[in-house]
């Protein structure tokens, strides 16, 4: 099988890197040359254009950042579904919004083209040791042929039913992670209040019962959201979001952790 791979950011390029390393051929694009550069050691081709990147692969995987950005390099002047030949497969590993992957399967399948929707969590560490998790959404047939390429770089790589149930598990990842970022600081600002030390009760729950991730992200940032509401706080806040507008939809009720999760965008905006 054929890959070609864009979105080559801290996530995207130790996936590229780990396919490519796999011995699967594989074809690169990327708006600025320089992130190219890193790849000069491997087998990777380059190509010009998104289409051009499709008119050699089989697979092309995606990996940008917003559902703008999928849109435009899927369905752009030169994007993917301009040379992606009848039988090819777009994977979409970006964190969008369902109807997104769904409307652009919907447009793929005029031309032939399979998509599913693979999320992943596990950052550029994950990828590069091979243990990213990727939430898969899609037909049982098409994720099953390209699952190999998804186990070169995660593990595990789980299918959760049709198109966009992948990016739904993914949001509703995100809305309990960033739920459990307000209840991990105000315990630890508790803690301080009743005359313990937040960075010792930091380390005392890191090895208990009560430990997650988010606690251990806001322990490593001294017990404040300030270096995660930099670096991650619109992408939580488009995601809890996502969660709020399909709950609706649904006539669903979210309940506390929409609470919390809002709770920790109150204290992002305005920290202790």
């Amino acid at each position: 099988m054929r890959v070609g791979f864009i979105g080559l950011g801290s996530q995207g390029g130790p996936m590229a890197r780990r396919i490519v390393e796999s011995g699967y051929e594989m074809t690169l694009w990327a708006r600025r040359p320089e992130s190219l550069e890193p790849y000069a050691d491997t087998a990777a081709k380059t190509a010009q254009t998104p289409a051009e990147l499709a008119a050699a692969s089989d697979l092309v995987c995606l990996c940008v950042v917003a559902d703008g950005d999928v849109r435009q390099v899927v369905t752009g002047e030169n994007g993917v579904l301009a040379g992606l030949q009848p039988g090819g497969i777009i994977a979409i590993h970006s964190t969008v919004h369902p109807d997104t992957v769904r409307e652009l399967a919907e447009q793929a399948r005029e031309a032939g083209v399979a998509v599913v929707d693979a999320p992943v969590s596990g950052g550029g560490m994950g990828a590069a040791a091979g243990t990213l998790l990727v939430m898969v959404g899609g037909d049982t047939e098409i994720v099953e042929k390209i699952r190999p390429v998804f186990e070169t770089y995660a593990n595990p790589v789980v299918h959760l039913g049709d198109i966009g149930a992948g990016q739904v598990a993914k949001l509703l990842n995100n809305l309990l992670f960033t739920a459990n970022l307000a209840t991990s600081v105000t315990t630890l600002q508790l803690g301080e209040s009743l005359g313990v030390d937040p960075a010792k009760l930091g380390e005392v729950i890191t090895h208990g019962s009560a430990n997650s991730f988010a606690l251990g992200r806001v322990v490593a940032g001294g017990g404040t959201l300030d270096s995660i509401a930099k670096h991650a706080g619109p992408l939580l806040r488009k995601d809890v979001g996502h969660v709020a507008g399909l709950a609706d939809a649904a006539g669903a009720t979210p309940g506390v952790v929409l609470t919390a999760a809002d709770a920790t965008l109150a204290l992002m905006e305005h920290p202790r």
